[in-house]
């Protein structure tokens, strides 16, 4: 499985959306700070979404310590890019857990400081609000609707 967790972080540093989709299993369970928990189709269009708001930016991943077995793995990843809202440079480590079936992923967590997050890519009130459940909430509920409105469009 680690030959299938490289080529969904070689594909996310190409911004290839589809062939990140493609080792989802079409059952996944994809949960993050930023979105909360994605189901099915959506956790693709997320992806795709992500994917076609940094082309021709300055994106950019790394990912190490891929660890898999036929059931389970884990891996960090980093993301470096502007935060298109502030213009601010953003940083982010990123630890991965995988849950695999029938040779795809099936499940995907992802967990990130929030906090540190929310600092580097809002600032001040980053800093003071970015560890409270209320900007949690209203981050989940955004980019939420962010990808309602880019599914529309599909």
């Amino acid at each position: 499985m680690n030959v299938l967790i490289e080529k969904f972080y070689i594909a996310f540093n190409q911004l290839d959306a589809e062939t990140m989709a493609s080792c989802y299993h079409e059952d996944i369970i994809f949960e993050d700070p930023a979105f909360g928990v994605l189901t099915g189709k959506h956790a693709g269009n997320m992806w795709r979404m992500l994917c076609e708001s940094q082309k021709g930016k300055d994106f950019k991943t790394t990912y190490s310590e891929v660890n898999t077995n036929e059931f389970v793995g884990s891996a960090k990843w980093e993301a470096f890019y502007t935060f298109s809202k502030t213009g601010r440079k953003v940083h982010n480590k990123i630890q991965a857990h995988f849950e695999f079936k029938d040779g795809k992923i099936i499940k995907h967590t992802d967990t990130f400081n929030l906090h540190a997050w929310s600092k580097q890519a809002i600032g001040f009130k980053g800093l003071l609000l970015g560890g409270t459940g209320f900007f949690k909430k209203k981050l989940n509920q955004q980019t939420n609707y962010l990808l309602s409105k880019f599914e529309s469009k599909l």
